[in-house]
């Protein structure tokens, strides 16, 4: 009897965790999924990218962070495209297929640079090269993210078969299960990924380093099929559109009623001159300091920025009520502290592939555990993700990540060691990182989910892409804050792997982990006591969460 209650519990959450979110599942929903899977597949170059850098380009931990800083610029452009979607909706393939050439050419940088390296060199240095591949991927990014945020916002219908409308709580539960699918065709593309990895450097550390080059080149070449993947759901959307349009067509429906339902939106949407002379006025100012080289460039960029973006979402905060308002502004203050938390930089991961012995094959099969487990979590956390604030799940989220980071900070004095004498080997270093990877990857992706599902619902319907948009670059920003942390930190804890000359293989820069522990200890005080600041200051402020 006991055993068949437990059963019946188990059937129960899996059919409304799992099972329910199969049969909510519609194939107007399959095109911005696979442009989102697109940017999950994105990850396959991850681990390449790791080695290449630490083997073969003389870039310091600081210098990376740097670069993410500028990397994370184009995010913050995700406004402007945003609502350039809302003013050219019948248009916005355009800028998927714009995308998808600036991914391409990224990618065909470093298939050059591993495949040809001194044909490239003799072009510019390689860590030029490096930086250009970088910093083009994410502008590619950007535009075809704003297109999918608005390709979820149509998959959505307002219409049954009959012709119906459809009830609010209907509308709005098939939006959380449309930006559920989203995290989850992401964390599906890094999972596709993953298996790709593994089977890619399997027996790879016993492999000589000219054959590790070769697994490499072969990896960005099945790159390519990121922007081919992003392309395809376009063109879906494009087919699904014109059977729908024969459909209604047989219903008796006019041609110009079915060119507006198919391709306008449901509001007409007049340019917002703020966003855009802004967003004009951001990217000449963006431009100006990172070509000048001035002191404290992206210090002066990020807080022009901040102020730029923040002045926009105050004109889009008039577009709520007054609850709503607060609400939104209560969710975009913590959601971006807690995204602004600072990292160890590279240098740990440099200190777990030289001192632990991590090779490309067991990162590879890390990454795999990661991104399963991330997908599982989605679904293990639907109900949490959709019945708890977004306060209350960042400082579960807090908690548990300053637990789950004391693992790490034990191995660099030595528990693995330790542990491993105990038990006589089976507990070591990497079991250590299996372990401690199973119970953070869940977690990946829990904070997002209920604001983007709360902005679906609740945001203008004129104004969706827009409002995806501004969200978007005001917690992307975070993440450029994060990385200015993160190099601040790794200027003064300084860590450095070794370097070599690429000509004469002479060590120009000796390895030195010996400030990690101290670096690793900081960023885990940090993310833990400046969140939760965070959290107590808004409701102090009286602002609610979503």
């Amino acid at each position: 009897m006991l055993a068949a209650l437990q059963q019946n519990a188990f059937y129960r959450w899996l059919d409304r965790n799992i099972l329910e979110l199969g049969r909510e599942m519609r194939l107007a929903y399959l095109p911005p999924l696979m442009v989102y899977c697109a940017a999950g597949v994105s990850g396959l170059t991850g681990i390449v990218g790791t080695f290449f850098i630490k083997d073969y380009l003389g870039l310091s931990a600081a210098f990376l962070a740097a670069l993410g800083f500028w990397a994370g610029i184009p995010w913050a452009l995700k406004m402007p495209i945003g609502h350039l979607v809302d003013l050219l909706w019948r248009y916005k393939a355009g800028l998927v297929y714009l995308g998808a050439l600036l991914i391409a050419a990224s990618i065909a940088i470093m298939i050059g640079l591993i495949g040809s390296p001194e044909a490239m060199r003799a072009v510019m240095p390689a860590e030029a090269w490096f930086v250009l591949s970088v910093l083009l991927s994410p502008v590619g990014y950007v535009m075809q993210d704003a297109v999918a945020d608005a390709m979820t916002v149509e998959a959505v219908p307002h219409f049954d078969e009959r012709g119906e409308r459809i009830g609010e709580d209907q509308v709005r539960l098939m939006h959380t299960t449309m930006q559920m699918l989203g995290r989850v065709a992401i964390i599906g593309g890094t999972v596709l990924v993953s298996f790709a990895n593994v089977v890619m450097f399997q027996g790879a550390e016993n492999l000589p380093e000219s054959a590790k080059v070769e697994i490499y080149l072969h990896i960005y070449q099945l790159a390519l099929v990121i922007p081919l993947m992003s392309v395809s759901g376009v063109l879906l959307a494009g087919v699904l559109k014109r059977r729908e349009a024969r459909r209604l067509a047989a219903l008796g429906r006019e041609h110009a009623e079915i060119d507006r339902l198919l391709h306008e939106p449901a509001e007409k949407t007049a340019p917002n001159w703020w966003i855009l002379g802004g967003s004009a006025v951001f990217v000449a100012f963006t431009l100006a300091i990172g070509l000048s080289g001035i002191e404290y460039g992206q210090e002066i960029i990020f807080a022009g920025s901040f102020a730029i973006i923040g002045f926009m979402i105050t004109r889009l905060l008039r577009e709520l009520s007054p609850e709503a308002a607060r609400t939104l502004l209560g969710t975009v203050i913590v959601i971006f502290v807690f995204r602004a938390m600072p990292g160890p930089g590279a240098g740990a991961s440099w200190w777990m592939i030289d001192e632990l012995g991590f090779d490309q094959s067991f990162l590879s099969r890390l990454d795999l555990i990661t991104s399963l487990l991330t997908l599982a979590g989605l679904f293990m956390f639907r109900r949490f993700m959709a019945e708890k604030s977004i306060a209350q799940i960042v400082i579960f989220l807090t908690l548990a990540a300053t637990v789950l980071s004391l693992p790490i900070i034990g191995m660099y004095h030595g528990l693995h060691e330790w542990t491993a004498r105990l038990t006589g080997g089976v507990v070591d270093a990497r079991f250590i990182a299996i372990a401690n990877t199973a119970l953070e990857s869940p977690l990946g992706q829990v904070s997002m989910v209920p604001m983007l599902a709360w902005i679906a619902n609740s945001a203008p319907p004129h104004l969706k892409a827009t409002f995806f948009a501004v969200m978007a670059s005001f917690t992307n920003l975070a993440l450029s804050a994060a990385q200015l942390g993160t190099k601040y930190l790794n200027e003064i804890y300084v860590v450095s792997r070794e370097v070599r000359d690429a000509a004469t293989r002479a060590i120009t820069t000796p390895a030195d982990y010996s400030q990690l522990g101290v670096l690793l200890l900081v960023v885990t005080v940090v993310g833990f006591v400046v969140p939760l600041l965070a959290i107590l200051l808004t409701r102090v402020a009286g602002l609610r969460s979503a």
